[in-house]
């Protein structure tokens, strides 16, 4: 057991020396920022709420108080449309970051995300079975999710028997696996899609493709959040043997950690976040690349650091990146997959000239 902890403490020696941010401050600091855009995300819109409104109405809305007339009208923005979406975007934040870190460690590689082993689009065909056809309709406001998490399983299971060989589960083989499929799977969406009758289908399913938070209701955050919360716990649990994989197969399995079975693990918590989040908010992109890597510039690579920051920083970026999906154009509303691409482009351009190693898978 003590051989799988010793990856750590030559990273924390390294990180300390090159003079990374202690991880409890920046908690901290994370927590109270997420706490500011959340109200932010429920004060500001198309049409704007004040500051003490916004306030009177949420603690209203969480002790059960009662309202004056006049207020009905803003309850129903505040409490029944915009304060579920911005919990939703934090959970879907952070739910992407930590599957992002997940896969960069699956793969070694810095720039992966779960677009890239092709598990997003994987959830995304599932997910539009039900929107499109109204596949799965037995089980109710589940359906959408349990069939995305199937068809992103399904995906998993896919691309790790296609990816695997009689040497073993190769990164490389991975990566190009999964984004051989993720284009597969997205030509069976487009099919999808233009094959629907139903105009307003195809319309909200090519919204639902991009990004969007606009669904957001009370009923989908609490699957959302523990299938969430279990994912990040489980990767928290594993950090150390993260750090091991990091490192190569063979270093892995010299600490004690089996490099296979770790990866089939992580791909099975891959497969369920990705799945349960992708279905309540859609195929939202570059969350869970860039993040995580921002993240170990400040803190360090040890997985245990990057686990306890990344999710809070990720809830952050989603939650500003939905706020100015519905200001930017107001009263349009953009997919919020478009904006966060806006912005993750040109951070991933810079992130591999700052570290074309990464691409390296080492």
């Amino acid at each position: 057991m003590s051989r799988t902890a010793a990856p750590a403490t030559p990273s924390a020696s390294a990180d300390a020396a090159r003079g990374r941010i202690p991880t409890a401050p920046l908690i901290v600091g994370l927590i109270c920022v997420l706490g500011v855009s959340l109200a932010c995300g429920v004060a500001l819109g198309a049409t704007g709420v004040s500051w003490e409104r916004v306030l009177r109405l949420m603690w209203a809305g969480i002790s059960g108080g009662s309202l004056g007339t006049d207020d009905v009208g803003a309850y129903t923005i505040v409490w029944e449309i915009r304060f579920p979406r911005v919990v939703l975007a934090a959970v879907v934040g952070a739910g992407l970051t930590a599957v992002g870190v997940a896969v960069q460690a699956l793969v070694r590689n810095a720039l992966a995300d779960p677009f890239v082993l092709g598990i997003s689009s994987g959830a995304a065909v599932g997910a539009n079975a039900v929107i499109l056809f109204g596949a799965l309709a037995g089980f109710g406001v589940w359906a959408l999710s349990f069939s995305a998490f199937l068809s992103a399983l399904a995906a998993t299971l896919v691309v790790y028997a296609v990816a695997r060989s009689p040497l073993g589960l190769s990164p490389l083989r991975l990566v190009l696996t999964g984004t051989a499929l993720a284009y597969g799977f997205q030509a069976v969406t487009t099919v999808m899609v233009f094959g629907a009758e139903r105009g307003e289908a195809a319309r909200s399913a090519m919204m639902w493709l991009l990004g969007s938070l606009g669904g957001a209701t009370w009923p989908k955050i609490p699957l959302a959040a523990a299938t969430v919360l279990a994912g990040w716990l489980w990767l928290r649990v594993r950090a150390g043997a993260l750090d091991a994989l990091s490192m190569g197969d063979e270093t892995a399995a010299a600490l004690g950690v089996p490099p296979d079975r770790l990866r089939r693990e992580l791909f099975v918590v891959t497969a369920a976040v990705t799945g349960t989040v992708v279905a309540v908010s859609g195929a939202i992109g570059f969350v869970g690349l860039m993040v995580p890597h921002l993240v170990r510039i400040l803190v360090g690579a040890s997985h245990a650091r990057v686990l306890a920051v990344a999710p809070l920083a990720g809830a952050v970026l989603l939650v500003w990146a939905d706020v100015l999906s519905r200001v930017l154009l107001a009263p349009t509303e953009l997919p919020v997959g478009a904006v966060t691409a806006a912005l993750g482009v040109p951070a991933f351009l810079m992130l591999m000239r700052r570290g074309g190693h990464a691409l390296s898978g080492r």
